[in-house]
């Protein structure tokens, strides 16, 4: 049994039976919160709540899935240290992957099957501070999905032209610039089923899911100061 958690933009958690290896897992149930400054208050009862749908028990987990980012500094913390503790406390293997990948992912599925030739898509979440979290992909009619734009943050213009030459055009930052981003399909946010399979796609493939960190691609917003200031403000 597998959890997947992302909280690279929403809240979105889901349960899976199977394991990275082998048939692909089946997506039991899926819980979400679309909701943007509310991780910490949500998540877990997302957990809770996912799992008694499913019919199963914490006890009952094999790995622990959760969506690097990028995204928002607090959320994607909340997600980080919620699926780490969760890995830690069962003593169960913990992966980690790129959320764009999981929405491209959700964005090809939608798009329907690899059979009637390669097909790109764009992924554009929203980064705030008038940018966004991007990367690009490929399908090859065989299937085989690579990604390749590496994860970056830019202001939409200076991303525009390359993620509207893609077929399929997703996320959170084609809502706030439509203009620039004009989405092709109303994916929004990462839904961690598709993470999921997601990772047992490239997990298939040989690739290494084994770090956690968060993808932040960019200082805090929130800096340290340069100098001390005395009490009297010299």
């Amino acid at each position: 049994m597998l959890l997947g958690i992302d909280t690279s933009g929403a809240v979105s958690v889901a349960v899976a039976r199977g394991e990275l290896t082998g048939p692909a897992p089946e997506i039991l149930e899926v819980r979400a919160d679309e909701r943007s400054r509310h991780h910490d208050e949500v998540l877990l009862a997302l957990i809770d709540e996912a799992m008694r749908a499913a019919g199963a028990e914490r006890a009952e987990l094999t790995g622990v899935i959760v969506g690097r980012g990028p995204g928002p500094f607090t959320g994607l913390r909340v997600g980080l240290v919620s699926a780490r503790s969760i890995a830690a406390v069962l003593g169960v293997p913990l992966h980690g992957l790129s959320s764009l990948d999981a929405l491209a992912h959700q964005a090809l599925a939608a798009h329907g099957p690899a059979q009637d030739g390669p097909v790109t898509v764009g992924v554009a979440l929203d980064a705030r501070r008038r940018e966004v979290y991007h990367a690009r992909y490929r399908r090859e009619a065989d299937g085989e999905v690579t990604r390749t734009a590496d994860p970056a943050v830019d202001a939409p213009a200076e991303v525009g032209e390359q993620l509207t030459a893609c077929d399929i055009l997703v996320g959170s930052g084609t809502g706030i610039y439509p203009d620039l981003l004009p989405a092709t399909a109303d994916l929004v946010h990462v839904d961690a089923g598709h993470l999921l399979l997601a990772a047992a796609e490239l997990s298939a493939r040989g690739e290494d899911l084994s770090s956690t960190e968060p993808m932040y691609l960019r200082e805090p917003d929130a800096a340290k100061p340069t100098a001390r200031k005395s009490a009297l403000g010299r």
